[in-house]
């Protein structure tokens, strides 16, 4: 496993600036997977030697660098539909953590426990947190109208970045230092269960897993770059709305979040789960949004955040749900199916919007 981002890294330095027959970009996505795969154990690895919550903010943050990453790169080619790029990724990155990554712990946990439990303090705050945050920077731009078309203004963006760097200050510092007992796995009985005190690594470990975690981080983004123009040219093959790519760089990148969400419903771990999700989501918004911001100076073109009409249904939809899920502190099998069936539908309006 340790021998995956370097294979990754002398295949990016490969096949940099060339073009790459199929053959070729199907073997760029094999490795590609693989290197995320790699990225999540090696970011599991430091977060269990910091412990939690610490530990879920490590995983989200490494997400959300290949996130922004990936953005920034296929933005900087200036082909058409860039201009949407980063909310798409950011509004399918919202879809997927509150719907898809929810729902399959919810069932996965729901399954295997029967009812399953969780802080609903802490798991409330995070989605009033993520709410706040999607409706600044998604849906404000479609209603604003000093600026044609779904976007702000240079003070309303720089204002939106500003905000939500500081609510996501804020949220890392309720989450890790204010109320951090909020945010630890707990019991049906509202006990922190037992196997949520795992033995940490040894410091050595941790500091080559980080080191192996940069390596696997710049891979997935230099490779994905590289078989981004396959990507955009299988999607107008099919078809398909450009969005999509949007929706595929989102999926990519929250891989390594969705599987260790669920490992750890698996193991009745369920506030674990509930803060990688909703800790992706927000270090995408509050992260990824003023790191875009920043870059339009140097990029072309204008950059679209305004969701459409059926988005910000969906996005309506998803925080109502998420608040009947989340206040009670407990779920079944029923809520995981609700969320999922939420999910499927953005994946499917997506396709045939």
């Amino acid at each position: 496993m340790s021998a995956t981002p370097v294979v990754a890294l002398v295949l990016l330095a490969l096949i940099w600036g060339r073009s790459l027959p199929p053959v070729v970009v199907l073997l760029v996505g094999v490795v590609l997977i693989a290197a995320v795969l790699v990225a999540v154990h090696h970011a599991e690895v430091v977060a269990l030697r910091v412990g939690e919550p610490l530990g879920s903010l490590i995983l989200a943050v490494a997400v959300t660098v290949i996130e922004v990453g990936l953005i920034l790169s296929l933005m900087a080619s200036g082909g058409p539909g860039t201009a949407t790029l980063a909310r798409d990724t950011v509004f399918a990155a919202v879809m997927i953590t509150l719907n898809g990554i929810v729902g399959l712990c919810l069932v996965v946990g729901a399954l295997r426990h029967g009812v399953v439990s969780f802080n609903a303090e802490g798991s409330s705050g995070s989605l009033a947190t993520v709410t706040a945050l999607a409706t600044l920077c998604l849906v404000l731009p479609t209603v604003t109208t000093s600026s044609p078309g779904s976007t702000f203004t240079g003070p309303q963006l720089a204002f939106a970045a500003i905000v939500s760097l500081a609510l996501y200050a804020v949220y890392v510092f309720v989450q890790t230092v204010r109320h951090r007992d909020y945010f630890l796995p707990v019991g049906p009985d509202g006990i922190t269960p037992e196997d949520a005190h795992e033995a940490p690594p040894s410091p050595r470990t941790a500091l080559l897993s980080l080191a192996l975690l940069v390596i696997s981080l710049v891979a997935v983004v230099g490779l994905a770059k590289s078989a981004s123009p396959a990507i955009e040219a299988g999607v107008r093959a099919a078809g398909a709305p450009l969005s999509v790519v949007g929706v595929a760089i989102a999926l990519l990148v929250l891989l390594p979040e969705t599987l260790a969400a669920v490992r750890a419903a698996g193991r009745n771990r369920l506030q674990t789960s509930f803060n990688l999700a909703m800790g992706s989501s927000l270090a995408s918004i509050g992260l990824t949004i003023p790191a875009i911001a920043v870059a339009t100076i140097w990029l072309p073109g204008p950059l679209v955040l305004g969701l459409v009409p059926t988005e910000m249904i969906l996005l309506a939809l998803s925080v109502m749900v998420g608040i009947l899920t989340v206040v009670a502190g407990r779920a079944t099998l029923l809520q995981g199916a609700v969320h999922l069936l939420i999910f499927a539908s953005f994946l499917f309006i997506a396709v045939t919007p």
